[in-house]
């Protein structure tokens, strides 16, 4: 996405992320609807970089058995719990609100 194009989404009151419409939760104040909601959006991409990391520090690891090679796992592994307990909590936060 062009910078230029986020700025003038951004300051004619848009949503910074495409697709993204956090549900309003009963109960609580608009701001802190759209930070959860939107917070929650960063988590999920989040996670797939570092899936993307993990995938990354795989192929270009040392494979003999004197390297280190639990550590791009570690980054894999981390990414897809974030992945998973992100999309958990949208749906749930969804499956409230609506």
């Amino acid at each position: 996405m062009d910078m230029m194009t986020l700025a003038g989404t951004l300051a004619a009151g848009g949503d910074p992320l495409p697709g993204a419409k956090p549900k309003a939760i009963p109960g609580l104040a608009p701001v802190i609807t759209e930070l959860f909601g939107y917070g929650l959006y960063i988590m999920l991409i989040a996670g797939g970089v570092a899936i993307g990391i993990g995938f990354y520090k795989l192929s270009m690891s040392d494979k003999s058995r004197s390297g280190g090679g639990s550590e791009p796992f570690k980054w894999m592994g981390s990414g897809v719990v974030t992945v998973m307990a992100s999309g958990v909590l949208l749906s749930i936060i969804n499956g409230i609100a609506a």
